[in-house]
């Protein structure tokens, strides 16, 4: 099985997210985006930050779900409007899911000297599996 099938599968936090995740300051806010079953958002969350953490389905959460401090949130935001608009955080992850309208968005929601975590396909994926569709999977250089 491949490394990026694997990290699909387990609930272990991305080893590359794991690595550089004391770069968020002690006790700052991060937002997981497209969280799924809360692998990241678990990692903050032990590490005593405070967690917002959003996706269209959040029934996957259920062992985090009393957390105090973590704030749920169940919404799409591929087809809704961005239900954190005004907010800012000072972390960012979002691992193996690219909606590129949201670039410009997750930019604003960056506080100054905050740290975005984003890990997803690219270019070039097409010949190990899926996803293969171009929409969902970026470009050289993109993110910058």
């Amino acid at each position: 099985m491949s490394h990026v099938v694997q990290s699909l599968l387990t609930p272990h936090p991305d080893t590359w997210v794991s690595r550089f995740a004391p770069l968020v300051y002690s006790g700052g806010h991060v937002l997981d985006v497209a969280c799924g079953n809360g692998r990241h958002t678990k990692l903050f969350l032990d590490t005593d930050h405070p967690v917002t953490a959003i996706d269209r389905s959040i029934g996957a959460m259920d062992a985090l779900k009393r957390h105090k401090a973590l704030e749920l949130i169940e919404a799409d935001i591929e087809t809704g409007p961005w239900p954190l608009a005004g907010r800012t955080f000072d972390a960012i992850v979002v691992v193996n899911y690219l909606h590129r309208p949201l670039l410009p968005i997750l930019g604003e929601s960056l506080n100054p000297g905050g740290v975005l975590f984003y890990r997803t396909f690219g270019i070039g994926n097409e010949k190990y599996g899926k996803p293969s569709n171009p929409d969902f999977l970026l470009k050289p250089n993109e993110l910058l």
